[in-house]
């Protein structure tokens, strides 16, 4: 079972992206190990900027987007919800074609609070981006 509240294949955490930024920008979960979890973004327009390159706020999207998913899953998701509370990221080399994959891995996995870390890789697996980012753990509120 791992850091996970529950087993999840890839195909179930793919439809928390339905609806969202991430479904917009083309993040698909690939991957769901025992203490990490992987999805792709395609590097095209709409995840790009003028330059033709990966745009900085997209790697940043991905990776709140990997760690927010990820948090939601070590929590029992009837009682309780994740809020990003901070994000930080270093933006190492620039992609260009093809995707880039983000690895999410808890760094602390608190009762209130989690940090996740998250490494985004380009086609060649070298490192595009490194970012860290803190989630509140909060009560679901009624809708």
């Amino acid at each position: 079972m791992g850091i996970w509240h529950r087993q999840f294949t890839a195909e179930e955490v793919g439809e928390f992206q339905r609806d969202t930024m991430g479904e917009h920008l083309g993040i698909e979960v690939t991957d769901v190990g025992a203490d990490y979890l992987e999805a792709r973004m395609p590097v095209e327009g709409r995840t790009m900027q003028p330059d033709r390159i990966l745009h900085g706020g997209a790697s940043v999207a991905l990776a709140e987007t990997l760690g927010s998913v990820g948090g939601s899953m070590c929590i029992d998701r009837e009682r309780f919800q994740i809020v990003g509370v901070e994000i930080n990221a270093n933006h190492l080399r620039p992609a260009m074609t093809g995707h880039v994959t983000g690895r999410a891995s808890p760094i602390h996995l608190g009762r209130r609070t989690q940090v996740w870390n998250i490494e985004i890789r380009d086609d060649r697996g070298r490192l595009v981006c490194v970012s860290r980012l803190t989630v509140a753990v909060i009560e679901r509120q009624p809708r």
